[in-house]
């Protein structure tokens, strides 16, 4: 079933739009809680958690791209559970490295004046990453969006763990420089 088909189930308030979207994204949305999670009930509840939203978003809102809509539900719902469970207890998984990475250039939201420009943060990242090269965005939103290991960034791509670590670093370096360029940083 295409994604047009699958939203126009949930318009139509259809059962058989959760059914469907399982069939077809199922394995990708646990993937991604998986990476985030490294528990596999807690990514289960994730993903059962992105279908309930899902469900609630669609209507009024019609996706443009399903598949990055649920990815990004599955996304934001996995790292509120991860930092709902480190809260309970810190562990050394590789959601706490890659944000700490990441936060060296880019800040969290702590007031709402952040929030505010988060927009404008958003809009810079988004052309800073087309205007690089394919191999640094895939190995960038590999580390930062699906939270992949660096061995299994190594493993995708055919790079060793070094050059990865390697080019993440001349990213960040060159993304803080963008941020602070545009006064967003």
């Amino acid at each position: 079933m295409d994604d047009t088909q699958i939203v126009d189930l949930y318009f139509a308030r259809s059962e058989m739009a959760i059914k469907e979207t399982d069939t077809k994204y199922g394995g990708y949305c646990y993937k991604i809680a998986y990476s985030i999670l490294e528990n596999r009930e807690d990514s289960e509840e994730s993903v059962s958690d992105t279908y309930l939203s899902a469900w609630n978003i669609i209507p009024p809102r019609r996706p443009a791209r399903l598949a990055t809509f649920l990815g990004k539900l599955t996304r934001n719902i996995s790292i509120d559970r991860w930092r709902k469970n480190s809260a309970k207890k810190r562990g050394n998984g590789e959601v706490d490295i890659a944000l700490e990475e990441l936060g060296e250039c880019v800040c969290g939201q702590k007031n709402v004046e952040d929030a505010l420009i988060r927009k404008e943060v958003i809009a810079c990242l988004n052309r800073f990453l087309m205007g690089i090269s394919d191999d640094e965005r895939t190995v960038f939103l590999c580390r930062y969006w699906y939270v992949n290991s660096l061995e299994e960034i190594a493993e995708r791509t055919g790079f060793s763990v070094g050059k990865i670590k390697s080019m993440l670093h001349r990213t960040r370096g060159r993304l803080s420089k963008r941020l602070e360029k545009e006064g967003l940083r």
